[in-house]
Protein backbone atom coordinates (compact mmCIF):
# COMPACT_ATOMS: atom_id res chain seq x y z
CA UNK A 1 0.00 0.00 0.00
CA UNK A 2 2.90 2.22 1.17
CA UNK A 3 4.48 1.54 -2.12
CA UNK A 4 1.32 2.55 -3.91
CA UNK A 5 0.72 5.94 -2.31
CA UNK A 6 4.83 6.74 -2.80
CA UNK A 7 4.10 6.01 -6.52
CA UNK A 8 1.02 8.31 -7.02
CA UNK A 9 2.75 10.49 -5.34
CA UNK A 10 6.08 10.84 -7.35
CA UNK A 11 3.65 10.60 -10.55
CA UNK A 12 1.78 13.32 -9.48
CA UNK A 13 4.48 15.68 -8.38
CA UNK A 14 6.41 14.72 -12.08
CA UNK A 15 2.75 15.82 -13.84
CA UNK A 16 2.77 19.45 -11.32
CA UNK A 17 6.00 19.95 -12.32
CA UNK A 18 5.26 19.36 -16.32
CA UNK A 19 2.40 21.20 -15.88
CA UNK A 20 4.52 24.16 -14.37
CA UNK A 21 6.89 23.97 -16.87
CA UNK A 22 4.24 24.00 -19.82
CA UNK A 23 2.15 27.24 -17.92
CA UNK A 24 5.54 29.28 -17.28
CA UNK A 25 6.72 28.57 -21.42
CA UNK A 26 3.30 29.88 -22.14
CA UNK A 27 2.90 32.58 -19.67
CA UNK A 28 6.22 34.04 -20.08
CA UNK A 29 6.03 33.78 -24.09
CA UNK A 30 2.85 35.79 -24.25
CA UNK A 31 3.91 38.31 -22.23
CA UNK A 32 6.85 38.39 -24.52
CA UNK A 33 4.74 38.57 -27.00
CA UNK A 34 2.47 41.33 -25.38
CA UNK A 35 5.36 43.79 -24.83
CA UNK A 36 6.26 43.53 -28.90
CA UNK A 37 2.62 44.55 -29.96
CA UNK A 38 2.72 47.22 -28.06
CA UNK A 39 6.16 48.43 -29.04
CA UNK A 40 5.61 48.28 -33.22
CA UNK A 41 4.14 51.53 -33.70
CA UNK A 42 4.18 51.75 -37.53
CA UNK A 43 5.39 55.12 -37.55
CA UNK A 44 7.71 57.03 -39.16
CA UNK A 45 9.81 59.99 -37.29
CA UNK A 46 11.92 62.76 -38.38
CA UNK A 47 15.03 62.59 -35.98
CA UNK A 48 15.84 66.70 -36.31
CA UNK A 49 12.07 67.62 -35.72
CA UNK A 50 10.11 65.63 -33.85
CA UNK A 51 7.22 65.14 -36.37
CA UNK A 52 5.64 62.08 -37.48
CA UNK A 53 4.28 60.20 -40.26
CA UNK A 54 1.81 56.81 -40.77
CA UNK A 55 3.13 57.15 -44.16
CA UNK A 56 5.41 58.33 -46.21
CA UNK A 57 3.44 58.93 -49.70
CA UNK A 58 4.12 62.25 -51.20
CA UNK A 59 6.46 63.65 -48.21
CA UNK A 60 9.81 64.59 -49.90
CA UNK A 61 12.59 62.64 -49.03
CA UNK A 62 14.74 63.08 -46.12
CA UNK A 63 17.59 60.80 -44.36
CA UNK A 64 16.24 61.83 -40.95
CA UNK A 65 12.83 59.76 -41.44
CA UNK A 66 13.37 56.67 -39.80
CA UNK A 67 10.84 53.77 -38.59
CA UNK A 68 10.07 54.39 -35.43
CA UNK A 69 9.84 51.22 -33.86
CA UNK A 70 13.04 48.97 -34.17
CA UNK A 71 10.30 46.02 -34.99
CA UNK A 72 9.31 47.89 -38.01
CA UNK A 73 12.57 47.60 -39.35
CA UNK A 74 14.17 45.55 -42.01
CA UNK A 75 16.86 43.57 -40.33
CA UNK A 76 17.61 39.85 -39.99
CA UNK A 77 16.66 39.88 -35.89
CA UNK A 78 13.37 40.63 -36.78
CA UNK A 79 13.49 38.06 -39.45
CA UNK A 80 13.62 35.68 -36.57
CA UNK A 81 11.45 37.01 -34.13
CA UNK A 82 8.57 37.13 -37.18
CA UNK A 83 9.31 33.36 -37.77
CA UNK A 84 8.73 33.01 -33.80
CA UNK A 85 5.66 34.83 -33.36
CA UNK A 86 3.99 32.66 -36.14
CA UNK A 87 5.03 29.66 -34.31
CA UNK A 88 3.79 30.60 -31.24
CA UNK A 89 0.23 32.06 -32.82
CA UNK A 90 0.37 28.54 -34.59
CA UNK A 91 1.07 26.60 -31.16
CA UNK A 92 -1.74 28.99 -29.44
CA UNK A 93 -3.74 28.82 -32.24
CA UNK A 94 -4.26 32.19 -32.04
CA UNK A 95 -4.46 34.20 -35.45
CA UNK A 96 -2.95 37.53 -34.39
CA UNK A 97 0.37 36.39 -33.77
CA UNK A 98 0.63 35.86 -37.75
CA UNK A 99 -1.68 39.27 -38.38
CA UNK A 100 1.20 41.28 -36.26
CA UNK A 101 3.60 39.37 -39.00
CA UNK A 102 1.45 40.27 -42.07
CA UNK A 103 0.62 43.55 -40.37
CA UNK A 104 4.63 43.94 -40.52
CA UNK A 105 5.25 43.03 -43.92
CA UNK A 106 2.14 45.00 -45.41
CA UNK A 107 3.70 48.28 -43.69
CA UNK A 108 7.44 47.73 -45.42
CA UNK A 109 5.83 46.70 -49.20
CA UNK A 110 3.18 49.77 -48.88
CA UNK A 111 3.40 51.67 -52.10
CA UNK A 112 4.20 54.89 -50.50
CA UNK A 113 6.88 53.75 -47.95
CA UNK A 114 9.01 51.60 -49.98
CA UNK A 115 9.04 54.19 -52.81
CA UNK A 116 10.37 56.78 -50.42
CA UNK A 117 13.04 54.78 -49.17
CA UNK A 118 13.71 53.01 -52.76
CA UNK A 119 14.37 57.16 -54.24
CA UNK A 120 16.11 57.76 -50.88
CA UNK A 121 18.67 54.75 -51.09
CA UNK A 122 18.88 55.27 -54.61
CA UNK A 123 20.24 59.33 -54.57
CA UNK A 124 22.33 58.60 -51.01
CA UNK A 125 23.75 55.64 -52.61
CA UNK A 126 25.20 57.45 -56.14
CA UNK A 127 25.76 60.20 -54.58
CA UNK A 128 27.62 59.15 -51.57
CA UNK A 129 28.30 55.17 -51.98
CA UNK A 130 27.44 51.87 -49.61
CA UNK A 131 28.37 53.45 -45.87
CA UNK A 132 26.72 56.28 -46.23
CA UNK A 133 23.36 54.17 -47.20
CA UNK A 134 23.99 52.38 -43.70
CA UNK A 135 22.19 55.20 -41.88
CA UNK A 136 18.67 54.71 -43.32
CA UNK A 137 16.08 52.97 -42.32
CA UNK A 138 15.19 49.68 -44.90
CA UNK A 139 18.70 50.17 -46.49
CA UNK A 140 18.89 46.09 -46.28
CA UNK A 141 16.02 45.10 -48.25
CA UNK A 142 17.16 47.50 -51.12
CA UNK A 143 21.22 47.30 -51.08
CA UNK A 144 20.37 43.22 -51.05
CA UNK A 145 23.96 42.61 -51.13
CA UNK A 146 24.48 40.07 -47.59
CA UNK A 147 22.35 37.29 -46.19
CA UNK A 148 21.94 39.75 -43.60
CA UNK A 149 20.10 41.69 -45.50
CA UNK A 150 17.23 38.66 -47.08
CA UNK A 151 18.15 35.49 -45.22
CA UNK A 152 15.55 35.51 -42.53
CA UNK A 153 13.72 38.20 -43.40
CA UNK A 154 12.91 36.36 -46.89
CA UNK A 155 12.57 33.56 -44.61
CA UNK A 156 9.81 34.82 -42.49
CA UNK A 157 8.08 36.28 -45.83
CA UNK A 158 7.79 32.60 -47.12
CA UNK A 159 5.85 31.65 -43.98
CA UNK A 160 3.29 34.96 -44.58
CA UNK A 161 3.31 34.43 -48.18
CA UNK A 162 2.19 31.10 -47.80
CA UNK A 163 -1.01 32.02 -45.97
CA UNK A 164 -1.31 35.19 -47.63
CA UNK A 165 -0.29 35.28 -51.68
CA UNK A 166 1.11 38.97 -52.18
CA UNK A 167 2.81 39.39 -55.61
CA UNK A 168 4.94 41.89 -54.24
CA UNK A 169 5.88 39.43 -51.11
CA UNK A 170 6.82 36.35 -54.29
CA UNK A 171 8.91 39.31 -56.38
CA UNK A 172 10.96 39.68 -53.15
CA UNK A 173 11.53 36.46 -52.25
CA UNK A 174 12.60 35.13 -55.91
CA UNK A 175 15.33 37.73 -55.55
CA UNK A 176 16.71 36.34 -52.63
CA UNK A 177 16.68 32.89 -53.81
CA UNK A 178 18.69 34.06 -57.09
CA UNK A 179 20.91 35.77 -54.74
CA UNK A 180 21.78 33.12 -52.48
CA UNK A 181 22.02 30.92 -55.21
CA UNK A 182 23.61 32.58 -57.41
CA UNK A 183 25.69 35.88 -55.93
CA UNK A 184 26.31 35.16 -52.49
CA UNK A 185 30.55 34.56 -52.43
CA UNK A 186 31.35 30.82 -51.33
CA UNK A 187 34.79 28.68 -51.57
CA UNK A 188 35.26 26.27 -54.37
CA UNK A 189 33.55 23.33 -52.81
CA UNK A 190 30.08 25.59 -52.49
CA UNK A 191 30.27 26.67 -48.99
CA UNK A 192 29.08 30.24 -47.88
CA UNK A 193 31.57 32.92 -47.37
CA UNK A 194 31.77 36.42 -46.76
CA UNK A 195 34.98 38.13 -48.02
CA UNK A 196 35.63 40.03 -44.37
CA UNK A 197 37.10 40.33 -42.00
CA UNK A 198 39.75 37.91 -44.49
CA UNK A 199 38.66 37.15 -48.30
CA UNK A 200 36.61 34.18 -47.81
CA UNK A 201 36.22 33.95 -44.05
CA UNK A 202 33.39 31.14 -43.64
CA UNK A 203 31.05 32.52 -40.69
CA UNK A 204 28.70 30.31 -38.47
CA UNK A 205 26.29 32.88 -38.31
CA UNK A 206 25.96 32.60 -42.02
CA UNK A 207 24.58 28.80 -41.31
CA UNK A 208 20.88 30.29 -40.14
CA UNK A 209 20.96 33.41 -42.80
CA UNK A 210 21.37 31.23 -45.38
CA UNK A 211 19.60 27.86 -44.36
CA UNK A 212 16.25 29.67 -42.33
CA UNK A 213 15.66 30.46 -46.41
CA UNK A 214 17.36 27.67 -48.35
CA UNK A 215 14.82 25.39 -45.98
CA UNK A 216 11.54 27.17 -46.63
CA UNK A 217 12.79 28.08 -50.10
CA UNK A 218 12.51 23.91 -50.66
CA UNK A 219 9.53 23.79 -48.61
CA UNK A 220 7.76 26.45 -50.77
CA UNK A 221 8.30 25.19 -54.36
CA UNK A 222 8.89 21.42 -53.58
CA UNK A 223 12.54 21.58 -55.57
CA UNK A 224 15.38 19.34 -53.81
CA UNK A 225 18.10 22.01 -54.89
CA UNK A 226 17.65 24.21 -51.76
CA UNK A 227 17.50 21.06 -49.43
CA UNK A 228 20.74 19.92 -50.75
CA UNK A 229 22.21 23.15 -50.76
CA UNK A 230 21.52 23.86 -47.08
CA UNK A 231 22.41 20.03 -46.03
CA UNK A 232 25.43 20.70 -47.62
CA UNK A 233 26.03 24.25 -45.62
CA UNK A 234 25.78 22.40 -42.62
CA UNK A 235 28.03 19.51 -43.63
CA UNK A 236 30.53 22.03 -44.77
CA UNK A 237 30.48 24.53 -42.36
CA UNK A 238 30.94 21.49 -40.32
CA UNK A 239 34.11 20.90 -42.16
CA UNK A 240 35.86 24.07 -41.47
CA UNK A 241 34.31 24.64 -38.06
CA UNK A 242 34.01 21.41 -35.75
CA UNK A 243 36.50 21.43 -33.08
CA UNK A 244 37.20 17.71 -32.34
CA UNK A 245 38.32 18.30 -29.09
CA UNK A 246 36.17 20.48 -27.53
CA UNK A 247 33.46 19.04 -29.66
CA UNK A 248 31.87 22.65 -30.34
CA UNK A 249 31.86 25.05 -33.24
CA UNK A 250 34.55 27.48 -33.60
CA UNK A 251 33.09 31.10 -34.73
CA UNK A 252 34.77 31.40 -38.08
CA UNK A 253 37.46 30.40 -40.11
CA UNK A 254 39.63 32.24 -42.22
CA UNK A 255 40.37 30.15 -45.83
CA UNK A 256 43.09 32.33 -46.73
CA UNK A 257 45.11 31.92 -44.03
CA UNK A 258 43.38 28.08 -42.93
CA UNK A 259 43.25 29.07 -39.35
CA UNK A 260 40.23 29.47 -36.69
CA UNK A 261 39.26 32.86 -34.61
CA UNK A 262 40.04 32.77 -31.20
CA UNK A 263 36.06 32.28 -29.82
CA UNK A 264 34.00 29.00 -29.33
CA UNK A 265 30.75 32.13 -29.44
CA UNK A 266 27.33 30.86 -28.06
CA UNK A 267 25.12 32.68 -30.62
CA UNK A 268 27.52 31.60 -33.35
CA UNK A 269 26.76 27.73 -32.19
CA UNK A 270 23.24 28.35 -31.68
CA UNK A 271 22.65 29.97 -35.14
CA UNK A 272 23.88 26.17 -36.37
CA UNK A 273 22.15 24.79 -34.38
CA UNK A 274 18.51 26.29 -35.10
CA UNK A 275 19.14 26.27 -38.55
CA UNK A 276 19.85 22.60 -38.70
CA UNK A 277 16.40 22.03 -36.68
CA UNK A 278 14.83 24.42 -39.35
CA UNK A 279 16.24 22.29 -41.72
CA UNK A 280 15.28 19.24 -40.68
CA UNK A 281 11.73 20.36 -39.55
CA UNK A 282 11.46 20.81 -43.76
CA UNK A 283 13.34 18.64 -45.57
CA UNK A 284 11.70 15.39 -46.45
CA UNK A 285 12.37 12.39 -45.26
CA UNK A 286 13.73 10.38 -48.62
CA UNK A 287 16.47 12.96 -49.18
CA UNK A 288 19.65 11.33 -49.39
CA UNK A 289 21.07 13.91 -47.00
CA UNK A 290 18.51 13.82 -44.28
CA UNK A 291 20.28 11.38 -41.98
CA UNK A 292 23.57 12.51 -42.53
CA UNK A 293 21.96 15.93 -41.02
CA UNK A 294 20.40 13.96 -38.16
CA UNK A 295 23.61 12.54 -37.46
CA UNK A 296 25.31 16.00 -37.42
CA UNK A 297 22.76 17.16 -35.26
CA UNK A 298 23.33 14.91 -32.69
CA UNK A 299 26.91 15.83 -32.67
CA UNK A 300 25.89 19.49 -32.15
CA UNK A 301 23.47 18.74 -28.82
CA UNK A 302 26.05 16.50 -27.53
CA UNK A 303 28.42 18.76 -27.50
CA UNK A 304 26.55 21.42 -26.16
CA UNK A 305 25.56 19.58 -23.03
CA UNK A 306 28.84 19.06 -22.19
CA UNK A 307 28.90 22.95 -21.06
CA UNK A 308 25.71 23.83 -19.55
CA UNK A 309 26.21 25.34 -16.59
CA UNK A 310 25.08 25.47 -13.13
CA UNK A 311 21.95 27.84 -13.47
CA UNK A 312 20.92 26.35 -16.56
CA UNK A 313 22.69 28.99 -18.57
CA UNK A 314 25.16 29.22 -21.06
CA UNK A 315 28.24 31.00 -21.28
CA UNK A 316 29.03 34.04 -23.76
CA UNK A 317 32.27 32.17 -24.45
CA UNK A 318 30.97 28.24 -24.45
CA UNK A 319 34.62 26.92 -23.01
CA UNK A 320 35.06 29.99 -20.90
CA UNK A 321 33.22 29.69 -17.50
CA UNK A 322 34.39 33.16 -16.65
CA UNK A 323 32.60 34.84 -19.43
CA UNK A 324 28.92 36.11 -18.71
CA UNK A 325 25.95 34.00 -19.07
CA UNK A 326 24.04 34.87 -22.38
CA UNK A 327 20.98 34.62 -22.74
CA UNK A 328 19.88 34.39 -26.86
CA UNK A 329 22.42 31.27 -26.96
CA UNK A 330 21.09 29.46 -24.54
CA UNK A 331 17.64 30.46 -25.94
CA UNK A 332 19.17 28.55 -29.18
CA UNK A 333 20.24 25.29 -27.44
CA UNK A 334 16.76 25.28 -25.32
CA UNK A 335 14.80 25.71 -28.56
CA UNK A 336 16.80 23.10 -30.95
CA UNK A 337 16.74 20.29 -28.26
CA UNK A 338 13.30 20.22 -27.14
CA UNK A 339 12.54 20.14 -31.51
CA UNK A 340 14.84 17.54 -31.51
CA UNK A 341 13.32 15.56 -29.32
CA UNK A 342 9.82 16.01 -30.33
CA UNK A 343 10.62 15.10 -33.40
CA UNK A 344 12.91 12.02 -32.68
CA UNK A 345 16.15 13.12 -33.66
CA UNK A 346 17.36 13.30 -30.22
CA UNK A 347 17.19 10.80 -27.25
CA UNK A 348 14.30 11.86 -24.85
CA UNK A 349 17.32 11.99 -22.20
CA UNK A 350 17.93 15.82 -23.68
CA UNK A 351 14.72 16.80 -22.39
CA UNK A 352 16.45 17.20 -18.88
CA UNK A 353 18.92 19.71 -20.45
CA UNK A 354 16.15 21.49 -21.90
CA UNK A 355 13.76 21.96 -18.70
CA UNK A 356 17.40 22.87 -17.30
CA UNK A 357 17.73 25.52 -20.06
CA UNK A 358 14.30 26.78 -19.58
CA UNK A 359 14.84 27.59 -16.02
CA UNK A 360 18.16 29.28 -16.46
CA UNK A 361 16.07 31.10 -19.23
CA UNK A 362 13.33 31.79 -16.39
CA UNK A 363 16.22 34.46 -14.93
CA UNK A 364 16.67 36.61 -18.23
CA UNK A 365 12.82 37.21 -18.44
CA UNK A 366 11.19 40.00 -15.94
CA UNK A 367 7.67 39.09 -15.23
CA UNK A 368 6.50 42.04 -17.46
CA UNK A 369 8.30 40.38 -20.70
CA UNK A 370 11.60 42.19 -20.78
CA UNK A 371 14.36 39.74 -22.41
CA UNK A 372 17.71 40.74 -20.30
CA UNK A 373 21.45 40.05 -20.63
CA UNK A 374 21.33 39.72 -24.57
CA UNK A 375 24.72 40.38 -26.36
CA UNK A 376 24.97 42.75 -28.75
CA UNK A 377 25.31 42.20 -32.68
CA UNK A 378 28.98 40.06 -32.92
CA UNK A 379 31.38 40.52 -35.89
CA UNK A 380 34.80 38.55 -35.88
CA UNK A 381 38.02 40.01 -34.06
CA UNK A 382 41.41 38.57 -33.44
CA UNK A 383 41.16 38.53 -29.68
CA UNK A 384 39.15 36.73 -27.04
CA UNK A 385 38.70 39.93 -24.71
CA UNK A 386 36.53 41.57 -27.82
CA UNK A 387 33.79 38.59 -26.75
CA UNK A 388 34.39 38.66 -23.41
CA UNK A 389 33.59 42.55 -23.32
CA UNK A 390 30.42 42.56 -25.90
CA UNK A 391 27.74 44.66 -24.46
CA UNK A 392 24.35 43.31 -23.44
CA UNK A 393 21.00 45.15 -24.04
CA UNK A 394 17.59 44.08 -23.80
CA UNK A 395 14.32 43.52 -25.13
CA UNK A 396 16.12 43.25 -28.69
CA UNK A 397 15.00 41.38 -31.34
CA UNK A 398 18.33 39.88 -31.29
CA UNK A 399 16.81 38.28 -28.23
CA UNK A 400 13.64 38.51 -28.54
CA UNK A 401 12.96 35.98 -31.31
CA UNK A 402 15.72 33.19 -30.34
CA UNK A 403 13.78 33.57 -26.82
CA UNK A 404 10.01 33.20 -28.07
CA UNK A 405 11.21 30.07 -30.37
CA UNK A 406 12.45 28.19 -27.60
CA UNK A 407 9.39 28.89 -25.35
CA UNK A 408 7.28 27.54 -27.96
CA UNK A 409 9.04 24.89 -28.11
CA UNK A 410 8.64 23.80 -24.32
CA UNK A 411 4.93 24.85 -24.19
CA UNK A 412 4.26 21.04 -25.20
CA UNK A 413 7.66 19.15 -24.77
CA UNK A 414 7.03 15.97 -22.89
CA UNK A 415 8.22 15.50 -18.94
CA UNK A 416 11.42 13.89 -18.55
CA UNK A 417 11.40 10.38 -17.30
CA UNK A 418 14.12 7.65 -16.68
CA UNK A 419 14.19 3.77 -16.08
CA UNK A 420 13.79 3.60 -12.44
CA UNK A 421 16.70 1.01 -10.54
CA UNK A 422 13.52 -0.04 -8.23
CA UNK A 423 10.99 -1.64 -10.97
CA UNK A 424 14.86 -3.31 -13.04
CA UNK A 425 16.08 -5.39 -9.76
CA UNK A 426 13.43 -8.21 -10.72
CA UNK A 427 15.40 -8.31 -14.10
CA UNK A 428 19.04 -9.26 -12.84
CA UNK A 429 18.89 -12.84 -12.10
CA UNK A 430 21.49 -14.76 -10.34
CA UNK A 431 23.26 -17.10 -12.76
CA UNK A 432 24.55 -20.60 -11.47
CA UNK A 433 28.20 -20.99 -11.85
Amino acid sequence: MKKTILTFTLSFVALAVMAQTTDDAKTMATKIADRIFQNTTYTFVNRQTGETFTNLKGVAPNPSISAQSPYNQWHYTNGVTNIAMLELGEKLGDKRFEQYVLKNMNFVFNEGNLEFYKHLFDSVYAEQGWRAVQRLSWHMIFRNKRLDDNGPMGASLIEIQKKYPNQNFLNYINSTAEHILYAEPRLKDGTIARIWPHENTIWADDAFMAISFLARMGSLTGEDKYFTDAANQILNYTKYLWDNDRQIYWHCYHSDTKEHGVAHWSRANGWIFMATADLLTLMPDKHPLKQKVIANFRMQANGLALYQGQNGLWHQILDKTDSYEETTGTAMFVFGVARGVKKGWLHPDMIYLANMGLNGLKQKITSDGDVTTVCVGTGIMPSLVFYYTRPVTKNDPMGDGPVLRALVEMIDLPRYTEIGADSQYDKIILRKK
